[in-house]
């Protein structure tokens, strides 16, 4: 076996280009309950740009390689490490190397096998976007059968699966993108309901479409920096909750909203779950990747060189649809 590899090292907080390909980086060591992975394909996350930039409030030393999530082999397992074997198909939820790399390290506890009916790129979707869109819908925002689910901003990964886990989990989805494809992809995924959250009077064609004109009871929000105050005045009375996924910046809200109708915001975050939550949504999601319930979507796949170009598209253009993903 090699002992370099080709790597992805950010040396510098900064924009993209920070990230550059090295082609001699050595090859991680496993610890005793870890496992090296031969990487396929990793997954580009919001939150690598935020930590590529340093504007995170967890930063890594430098240098370091970006990326939590990929797919891959096992390459090598150590010595306390029962449930992998060199060979087996995996998926990560996160690693202890980057993941914009031909190899990296995981603990064997935040690992997980990956159905053969699922590539290596689909898996490289799994571990960051379902994860946290089933913590959403399910352990913080308690999402139930018959419930109308609006999730604002569904095109993107973290958008994708839970549109698939809320319609998996018996709930009425209304789903909004901004594009013509990130529509499209939304009604592919099976949401009852699509708007354009770029057009002018969306928000009113949105509670038009809660039963009974009532509000909608649970709202999964992408971008609150933008759309909080508009997510207070769809909620349903009594009822309604805000979760949190996604925010680039401070917004201002009227608590008014909340008190009149005596609804709630919440934040959701990967970094809060807790060993038995993970191993549940694991057991959930294989179970759905296997009777074909859920399918990752993938966006535009780059080669690794093009890192620095995915973490600029998944900022920057608007309308992202499907999971960027870097093929290795």
């Amino acid at each position: 076996m090699a002992k370099v590899m080709r790597a992805i090292l950010v040396k510098e907080f900064g924009d993209a280009n920070v990230c550059k390909l090295v082609e001699d980086v050595p090859i991680p060591e496993v610890k005793s309950q870890e496992v090296l992975i031969r990487v396929h394909a990793a997954g580009v996350n919001p939150v690598d740009t935020y930590i590529r930039s340093g504007t995170y409030a967890r930063l890594p030393n430098l240098p370091y390689t970006p990326g939590a999530d990929c797919a891959g082999v096992i390459e090598r397992v150590g010595s306390e490490v029962t449930k992998f074997k060199v060979g087996d198909r995996v998926f990560t939820l996160k690693t202890v190397t980057g993941t914009y790399a031909e190899y990296c390290v995981a603990r064997s506890d935040s690992v997980f096998p990956l159905p053969s009916s699922i590539s290596f790129e689909e898996g490289s979707a799994l571990g960051t976007p379902y994860f946290t869109a089933y913590r959403a819908l399910v352990i913080k925002g308690h999402g139930k059968l018959n419930e109308t689910v609006l999730i604002h901003g569904a095109s993107g990964g973290v958008g994708i699966a839970a549109v698939q886990l809320a319609k998996s989990l018996g709930l009425r989805v209304i789903g909004t993108a901004s594009t013509e494809q990130g529509l499209q992809a939304v009604r592919n995924q099976g949401a009852d309901l699509v708007f354009n959250h770029k057009q002018e009077g969306y928000l009113k064609d949105i509670e038009n479409a809660s039963i009974n004109n009532e509000g909608i009871d649970l709202i999964i929000e992408m971008l609150a920096n933008v759309n909080l105050n508009y997510d207070l005045q769809l909620l349903r009375s009594n009822v309604g909750r805000v979760v949190v996924v996604g925010n680039r910046g401070t917004v201002d809200i009227n608590p008014r909203l909340l008190m009149a109708k005596e609804t709630s915001i919440c934040g959701v975050t990967l970094s809060g779950s807790t060993e038995d939550e993970i191993q549940m949504i694991n057991a959930y999601l294989q179970v759905g990747l296997k009777n074909g319930n859920l399918k990752p979507f993938l966006g535009r796949i780059y080669p690794l060189e093009q890192a620095a170009q995915a973490h600029t598209d998944i900022i920057c253009n608007s309308g992202t649809c499907g999971r960027l993903t870097l093929k290795i």
